[in-house]
């Protein structure tokens, strides 16, 4: 039984990138993977393989080197019948967040994804900067994001309810859905037609899990009800994890997200709030403080309602987070490139060449 890769998006330029090596090497799309094991889906269905040595040497680098859910990879055999991921192909997108960590690093949630799907419920009700902020980061990844408000039989007049949310989503599609009656699935069809790829962002509860099944016309993900008391989800997806949909194409979910870190998203950010950045841009001076300076754009629609003062504030506050989260970045790289001068000069002088 073999499966066939074109329906999970391997085509011509894939396989320009794949070094014709005889059966030493063959290619698959990463399903998951955990702590250093990568399941992998080729053309003989799924194996697991670990890290090879060239894969390890680069993930020690950055850690957004690592083998994610999404990513095309190649896989070697061994006589010893062990299996390695020895290289990883280029992406074409990656959905990448900011780490805990304090050294304001990334880490790809997904890979190789043609839409990104911000996921948020409509009941008890939507979370309007949750869906800015996962806007952002779906803009940054280079894929095409929409916005999926799940459980809208639960709501009196759901259409309304998305046309209010599309104020808050410049140039993205917005739409209502009920996995559990099969409500607005036909608008999420032609992103998982075969050879494109869905991922799902959005918080624990948000039905994620079940719209999975819904579009898989099976039960492949578990599922949970919500917390009675505050209509919060319980955390079901764990891992993330890339499900082939019959007739072709795949959607990855993500596991729900209580917090976002932005890295590098000051493009995103743009798309996201493209109405907040068209005002800045049409004020008067170029350094404007947007603080009652003449010919602030962004002062007069404040003042006239066309634009919020939630909306405005929502968007200086992931200005600044992006702008500090970049300042550490650079502060690390620099960090890094006296350190490996130092060692490089260190090496001379025990050498006694031209450092010494």
């Amino acid at each position: 039984m073999t499966f066939d890769l074109a329906s999970l998006g391997w085509d011509a330029s894939l396989a320009a990138a794949y070094p014709e090596r005889g059966d030493e090497l063959r290619p698959g799309r990463v399903v998951r993977a955990d702590r250093g094991i990568c399941t992998v889906l080729g053309t003989h269905g799924p194996v697991r393989a670990s890290l090879g040595g060239g894969v390890m040497v680069a993930a020690a680098r950055d850690a957004v080197n690592l083998p994610c859910a999404g990513d095309w990879v190649l896989v070697r055999d061994w006589p010893d019948r062990r299996l390695t991921v020895e290289a990883v192909l280029p992406r074409r997108t990656a959905i990448v967040r900011r780490t805990a960590d304090k050294d304001s690093t990334g880490q790809v949630l997904a890979a190789n994804v043609d839409a990104a799907a911000v996921i948020e419920p409509l009941h008890p009700s939507p979370d309007v900067a949750r869906i800015e902020r996962l806007l952002a980061l779906a803009w940054e990844s280079g894929a095409t994001p929409l916005v999926v408000l799940t459980k809208c039989d639960l709501v009196a007049d759901p259409v309304a309810v998305a046309k209010q949310l599309s104020q808050v989503a410049p140039g993205v599609e917005v739409l209502p859905v009920s996995a559990q009656r099969g409500t607005g699935l036909a608008g999420l069809r032609p992103w998982i037609a075969a050879g494109r790829t869905l991922a799902l962002l959005g918080p624990s509860g948000a039905g994620k899990s079940t719209l999975v099944n819904a579009l898989a016309g099976a039960t492949v993900m578990t599922t949970q009800g919500v917390r009675g008391v505050d209509g919060k989800g319980r955390h079901t997806t764990t891992h993330r994890q890339l499900i082939p949909i019959p007739g072709g194409g795949a959607v990855l979910d993500t596991p729900g997200v209580r917090a976002v870190g932005l890295l590098d998203a000051a493009v995103g950010l743009d798309r996201a709030f493209a109405d907040v950045a068209a005002l800045v841009a049409a004020c008067r001076f170029a350094d404007c403080g947007h603080r009652g300076e003449p010919g602030c754009a962004v002062q007069a629609a404040l003042e006239t309602g066309e634009l919020s003062p939630r909306r405005w504030a929502s968007w200086q506050k992931l200005q600044r987070e992006v702008a500090y989260e970049t300042h550490r970045r650079d502060a690390r790289l620099a960090a890094e490139e006296r350190y490996k001068g130092r060692r490089i000069r260190k090496e001379q002088r025990s050498r006694g060449g031209p450092g010494r």
